[in-house]
C-alpha cells in the first residue's frame, strides 16, 4: 500500500529517492551488506561537508529551510542534474536557483541537423551571451558567413557594432541596434553570465562610440518572440523574413532564431542563391549540388 507524502515533507522524500540510486562504491564507500540500498545519511553529508544530525533532519522535516548553500552542497553530493538540482531547490526554497552561466563550445550533430532542415530559412543557434554556436547554410548565404571566423569573433553584438555590413543591410540601424543592446544585458544577467561578458562590453566600448551610449543608457528590452524584419541583401536586395525565436529543449542556455521568408518568391530566390556556385567551383561541386537540389525537390 503506497502511502502519501506529506505535501511539507516531499523534500525529505526527494532526497531519500535520489541517494537511494546512487552506488556506495562508485564513491569510495564500503558496499558490503546494507539494510537500504544507496548512500547512508551520513554519507550524503559527509559529501555535502554538513551535519549529518542536519541532514537527517532535512529528510525528516525538520529543522526548517534549508540556504541555497546548503542545497547546492547536496546537489553535488548526490550528483544531480541541472533539472534535478532545480526541482531540488523547488521543493526546498520554493524558487528556482540562482542561474549559473556554462560556456557552450556547439550543439549536438541532432540539433545542427534540424538548422540544416530550414533551409531556406537562414537559422542560428545563440547562447545567452549573443555567441553564435551553430547556424545552416541560408544563414551563411544571408546573415554572415560565421564558418569564416575564428570562435571568438562569432557574436552577434560584434557583427552588429562592429560589420559595417551589418549597419548598411538594416532600415533602420539604430532601432536595431537598441533593441539588441536591451535583450543582450537582460539575457547575460538572467544566465548569470555578468563576469563572462566583462571581456566582450569592454572590447565593444572601446571600438564602437555607439554601443559605449546604448550601454551607458542602461536600457532593456523584452524579446520579440515573433516579428518581421526587412533587410538589404547585397545581392538579391529587398528581402522580408518572419523572425522567430524559441528556446532549445532541454538546454536553457540556447536560443535558435530562425528567419522564415516573408513569401515564397523570396524563399526561391534565397535556394536560387544557395545553389550558385563559387567563384572556382569544381565540376564535382556543381554536380554534388545538382543532386542535393534534385532530391529537396
Amino acid at each position: 500500500m503506497n502511502v502519501p507524502v506529506a505535501p511539507e515533507n516531499r523534500l525529505g522524500f526527494y532526497l531519500k529517492d535520489r541517494r537511494a540510486k546512487l552506488d556506495p562504491a562508485a564513491f569510495g564507500f564500503a558496499s558490503g551488506r546494507r539494510r537500504t540500498p544507496g548512500l547512508r545519511r551520513e554519507e550524503v553529508a559527509q559529501r555535502a561537508n554538513i551535519s549529518p544530525t542536519w541532514y537527517t533532519w532535512l529528510e525528516q522535516g525538520r529543522g526548517g529551510a534549508p540556504s541555497a548553500d546548503v542545497l547546492d552542497r547536496i546537489a553535488r553530493a548526490l550528483m544531480l542534474t541541472d533539472v534535478e538540482r532545480e526541482h531540488l531547490f523547488l521543493l526546498g526554497l520554493g524558487r528556482p536557483p540562482e542561474a549559473r552561466y556554462r560556456k557552450n563550445e556547439g550543439v549536438t550533430p541532432r540539433l545542427q541537423r534540424v538548422l540544416d532542415a530550414l533551409d531556406p530559412s537562414p537559422a542560428v543557434i545563440r547562447t545567452a551571451i549573443w555567441d553564435v554556436v551553430a547556424w545552416n547554410r541560408a544563414a551563411t548565404v544571408m546573415l554572415m558567413d560565421y564558418g569564416s571566423l575564428p570562435p571568438e569573433q562569432r557574436n552577434i553584438l560584434r557583427f552588429i557594432f562592429l560589420e559595417p555590413r551589418a549597419r548598411a543591410a538594416q532600415y533602420d540601424w539604430q532601432s536595431v541596434a537598441r533593441f539588441v543592446v536591451g535583450a543582450f544585458r537582460v539575457d547575460s544577467e538572467r544566465a548569470g553570465a555578468a563576469t563572462e561578458v566583462e571581456p566582450l562590453v569592454e572590447d565593444l566600448r572601446r571600438l564602437s562610440p555607439e554601443f559605449r551610449a546604448m550601454w551607458r543608457e542602461n536600457d532593456v528590452r523584452g524579446h520579440h518572440g515573433e516579428a518581421v524584419k526587412h533587410i538589404r541583401h547585397p545581392t538579391l536586395g529587398p528581402i522580408a523574413f518572419e523572425y522567430s525565436a524559441f528556446s532549445v529543449d532541454g538546454r536553457t542556455d540556447l536560443t535558435m532564431v530562425v528567419h522564415n521568408p516573408a513569401t515564397p518568391a523570396d524563399a526561391e530566390r534565397i535556394r536560387a542563391m544557395m545553389e550558385a556556385p563559387p567563384a572556382g567551383a569544381s565540376v564535382e561541386w556543381r554536380r554534388v549540388q545538382g543532386r542535393r537540389s534534385n532530391a529537396a525537390r
